[in-house]
């Protein structure tokens, strides 16, 4: 069940308090970012003297409500991408066995949506059919929309969850709070060939990363005439992340997220707002607050941030590859030292994994997130340091990440048991090598 999930790595009161915070102070932290960074020149300090002088009217009256604009920009998008979803041609792929011992199936068509997305955005504006800077100009209104829709999304689940299971990967640990919060279904589907996770995870939320990327570069081109040097790294660096993630987007199936976290606020409400908000945030600031780095600045910061994000792709290609082969294969131009693992799966099976020790993952067991934490500072760090918030994103996925390595660490400890513990002793730490 997802709250026995929870149990294994927080007490009962830190949970609850984690959720019951995040449920209260997400949704309008998204406005207040939105807010400082457009309105208030990225200022905490401006923001905070405004609602001490105005108080809750105050911040009433930064709320913006959502509009017509709004929603129709946002059904739009959700449209276009559930259609290409469903109606582009993919590779048949095989997600891992589930705790019930069921094995999802998916169709690979994520590089195809994001190039047909890009090129029909871009073509849009090319051609004067829609411009972007619309986009922009509405943001406030539609992350209200889509902090509203998606909580009823949210709840959807939640009664999807209780009356119509897509499968026996669900459940309800009888408290209302943890189910809606953490989910009801690990592979909830609408029909036979929708799935939910994959739409908000990867085609609404990293989607629209990149077309808010986008959106914010041709922004300060139409507002300025040009584009700035620390815009385009910031853009090229998020474009180079989003086109990375596509091209090993069923890896990603593999992972926390879509095999192991259900299908809840957490998850789903997390992707359909705090990504487009929260992720985007350092171009969302560079906008009005354009920096000239000058060639050589803006080329180290480029060439930096490429090489990290090469080296998180690396490694997701290094284990992918170790399990596509069973372990058959090279790793750095040797043969990969593992261990062996057997498990028993929910419905008493027994099966058998093999965990990876060489290369890059025997650095440490999420040595992954060293260059992902990396690359976001080096497409926040062409704004410099004149503010604080473009830093957000930065000091959230440092703890989110970490949080995560400590959750898998439990779940592979309670899977795996002794095997765990093996593997444990042979890859010492857990993210970074030498030091934690």
């Amino acid at each position: 069940m997802a709250a026995a999930e929870s149990k294994t790595v927080h007490s009962p009161l830190v949970t609850y308090a984690s959720m019951l915070s995040l449920l209260t102070f997400c949704p309008p932290f998204v406005i207040l970012l939105w807010y400082t960074m457009v309105h208030a020149d990225g200022s905490v300090a401006q923001t905070w003297y405004y609602l001490r002088q105005h108080g809750l009217q105050g911040f009433i009256n930064i709320w913006p409500r959502p509009t017509a604009v709004a929603w129709k920009i946002i059904f739009s998008y959700a449209a276009f991408e559930a259609v290409l979803q469903l109606l582009l041609p993919g590779k048949r792929v095989e997600g891992p066995i589930s705790p019930a011992g069921n094995r999802p199936v998916y169709k690979a068509n994520g590089v195809a949506a994001y190039l047909v997305t890009m090129v029909t955005y871009i073509g849009l504006w090319w051609f004067g059919i829609f411009n972007p800077s619309v986009v922009y100009d509405h943001l406030g209104e539609i992350f209200s929309a889509l902090i509203f829709g998606s909580f009823v999304f949210c709840i959807f689940l939640y009664i999807k969850g209780h009356l119509a299971p897509s499968s026996t990967d669900s459940g309800s640990c009888s408290n209302i709070i943890i189910d809606f919060y953490w989910g009801m279904e690990l592979y909830p589907r609408i029909g036979k060939n929708f799935d939910i996770k994959v739409f908000t995870n990867c085609r609404f939320g990293m989607m629209s990363w990149a077309v808010l990327a986008v959106t914010y570069c041709i922004k300060q081109y139409e507002t300025n005439g040009r584009i700035a040097d620390s815009m385009l790294v910031n853009t090229i660096l998020m474009l180079v992340y989003v086109t990375k993630f596509f091209w090993w987007e069923a890896g990603y199936w593999n992972t926390m997220d879509i095999a192991h976290d259900r299908a809840g606020f957490y998850i789903c409400w997390g992707c359909l707002v705090w990504v487009p908000s929260v992720y985007t945030s350092p171009g969302m600031y560079l906008v009005n607050h354009p920096v000239d780095l000058g060639i050589q600045l803006a080329l180290y910061i480029l060439v930096a941030g490429i090489l990290c994000i090469y080296i998180n792709y690396d490694c997701d290609r290094q284990r992918q590859e170790f399990r596509r082969t069973n372990g058959k294969c090279l790793i750095w131009g040797r043969a990969p030292s593992k261990i062996v693992a057997s498990y028993t799966t929910g419905s008493g099976e027994t099966k058998t994994s093999l965990l990876l020790t060489s290369g890059w993952w025997g650095l440490s067991r999420h040595f992954h997130y060293v260059p992902e934490i990396l690359a976001a500072f080096f497409w926040t760090v062409p704004g410099l340091f004149n503010h604080a918030l473009p830093y957000f994103y930065v000091v959230f996925l440092t703890i989110l990440l970490f949080d995560r390595a400590k959750r898998d660490d439990d779940r592979c400890r309670s899977k795996y048991g002794k095997y765990w513990k093996l593997y444990c002793e042979k890859v010492r730490y857990k993210i970074i090598p030498g030091i934690y």
